[in-house]
């Protein structure tokens, strides 16, 4: 029976370091923003802001979406081309679990109102790309906006660099 009181002791712990994280991240700009992004709650809010850090030392959405390591990678030899590519993986692993609970979320429970990753890998499962390929290719077009969005605010507020 004292694994029970272990597991809440953990489970405790848990949450007051999650609401630590979400005190500091309350004060940055872009922290409601975020979370108004479909597919984004409590924990993965504040989760994908740490991951990812200040957007602005990005030049632009690829350099994100090479640092979350979702790119595909490229196999060639003289003329050969390989057609079917995995992801290169580099960079955080835990930006890309992150990324993937946002995209398990968004097809698991009701549409957002932001919807426009959702109807993106819906339209790839009706290309019919498997529905893990798909979610990758969710992920990116994701980081894609939540960067021309985060990037747009810092722009308003005169933060940009």
């Amino acid at each position: 029976m004292w694994y029970v009181g272990l597991l809440r002791r953990a489970d405790e712990a848990l949450m007051a370091s999650l609401t630590r994280m979400e005190d500091i991240a309350k004060d940055l700009p872009e922290y409601e923003l975020v979370g108004e992004m479909g597919g984004v709650g409590r924990v993965t809010r504040v989760a994908l802001i740490a991951q990812i850090g200040d957007v602005r030392r990005f030049k632009n959405k690829h350099s994100l979406i090479c640092f979350a390591g979702l790119t595909p990678s490229i196999h060639e030899s003289g003329k050969f081309r390989a057609s079917q590519n995995h992801i290169v993986k580099k960079g955080p692993a835990r930006l890309r679990k992150v990324l993937y609970q946002v995209m398990m979320s968004l097809v698991m429970h009701k549409i957002p109102k932001d919807d426009a990753v959702y109807r993106f890998i819906k339209k790839k499962e009706a290309e019919g790309k498997y529905k893990k390929v798909a979610k990758v290719a969710g992920m990116a077009k994701f980081l894609r906006i939540y960067y021309g969005r985060v990037m747009h605010l810092y722009r308003d507020l005169g933060l940009a660099a």
